[in-house]
C-alpha cells in the first residue's frame, strides 16, 4: 500500500469520504508595532509583502541576523545549533530567516557555526521552503544570483569538508597558513581565497573584496565572536533581531550573548537606531541601525 500523506494536509470529500489534499495553513502577517521612515523598500512578490510588509537595503549593506533569548542567550556552547534551539523553530522567525537570504548577495559565516550546524544549506528554501518559489521570484527581480554565496571565515582553515554547504559550493577566507591547510581538502565547488598573511583574517579587506565581485549586499548569521569583530571593527551596519519568549540560564555552560571578543561598554557602547518592531505571537522581530 502506498503510504498515506500528512494526515495534517488531508480533508474529506463531501459524501463519499475520500481524502483530498489541502494546501498548508498559511503564516499570519506580522504585526508591524514601528517603521522608521526612509527605510530602502523592495517590490516583493504578493505574498511576502502580505506576511512582513516591506523589507530593503541600500545596494551596499551589511547586516547580522540573531535569535536570543529573553535573557539575552544567544549560543548554547560548543558544537550546538543555537538558533532552532531558542527560537523552537517557530515559523515567523524562520521566515523571516529565509527573507533576510533572499535579500542578500552572500551569506558570511564563521566557521563555528559551519561546524555547530550540520546538514544546513544556508539558502531561503532551506528554512522556509513552503515559498521557496516565492523567495526564488524575489531573487531575479533583485537581480540576484539564483541562491545567495555561502561565505565562509577560517584563519586556521579548519572547514570541515564534508558539510553539505560546503560541497555544494562556497568562498572560504583564510590566511596563507589556513590556505595551505584546506586547499587540498575541500571540493572543487569551493575557492579559497587568501585575506591574510598573519594569525587573522583581514575583514575589510574581505568585504572590499566581495564587493569587487559584486556582491554587495550581505548577510551575517554569526556567531558571536565573528559578530564580535565586525561590531568593533564597525563593519556591519544593520542588525536583525529576534528575541524569543524562552529563558535559557545560565550555569557551567558557556553560553554567548550576540557579541563576543568586544568589550564595548563602559568606553565606547555601540548605541543603535531602532528601524522597525514587529511582533508574531509572543516573539518580537526587532531592527537596528548601527550607529558607527
Amino acid at each position: 500500500m502506498a503510504p498515506c500523506a500528512d494526515a495534517a494536509n488531508l480533508a474529506a470529500r463531501p459524501g463519499d469520504g475520500t481524502l483530498l489534499s489541502t494546501p498548508a495553513p498559511l503564516l499570519e502577517a506580522f504585526e508591524v508595532l514601528f517603521e522608521a521612515e526612509g527605510l530602502p523598500s523592495y517590490l516583493l512578490p504578493f505574498e511576502l509583502e502580505r506576511i512582513y510588509a516591506g523589507i530593503g537595503f541600500a545596494p551596499l549593506a551589511f547586516y547580522s541576523n540573531f535569535v536570543s533569548s529573553i535573557d539575552g542567550v544567544a549560543s548554547l556552547g560548543e558544537g550546538t545549533s543555537a538558533g532552532s534551539v531558542i527560537s523552537g523553530r517557530y515559523p515567523a522567525d524562520r521566515f523571516l530567516m529565509a527573507l533576510l537570504r533572499a535579500c542578500a548577495d552572500a551569506v558570511v559565516l564563521g566557521a563555528g557555526t559551519l561546524h555547530a550546524t550540520p546538514g544546513h544549506l544556508w539558502t531561503p528554501a532551506h528554512v522556509f521552503p513552503q515559498q521557496a518559489d516565492t523567495f526564488a521570484g524575489l531573487r531575479r527581480s533583485l537581480g540576484r544570483n539564483p541562491e545567495p554565496k555561502l561565505v565562509v571565515i577560517s584563519a586556521r582553515g579548519a572547514v570541515d569538508a564534508s558539510h553539505v554547504a560546503i560541497q555544494h559550493g562556497a568562498l572560504i577566507f583564510t590566511t596563507q597558513r589556513g590556505a595551505d591547510v584546506c586547499r587540498h581538502q575541500v571540493p572543487e565547488s569551493c575557492e579559497v581565497v587568501v585575506m591574510g598573511e598573519g594569525e587573522a583574517v583581514d575583514l575589510a579587506a574581505l568585504i572590499h573584496e566581495l564587493r569587487n565581485r559584486n556582491l554587495g549586499v550581505l548577510l551575517t548569521e554569526g556567531g558571536p565572536h565573528l559578530m564580535g569583530e565586525l561590531i568593533d571593527r564597525s563593519l556591519v551596519s544593520e542588525a536583525f533581531l529576534t528575541v524569543s519568549p524562552v529563558v535559557a540560564g545560565r550555569a557551567g555552560e558557556r553560553r554567548l550573548g550576540m557579541v563576543e571578543g568586544a568589550e564595548l561598554l563602559p568606553k565606547r557602547g555601540v548605541w543603535s537606531r531602532l528601524l522597525s518592531a514587529r511582533r508574531h505571537g509572543d516573539y518580537l522581530f526587532l531592527r537596528y541601525g548601527l550607529r558607527r
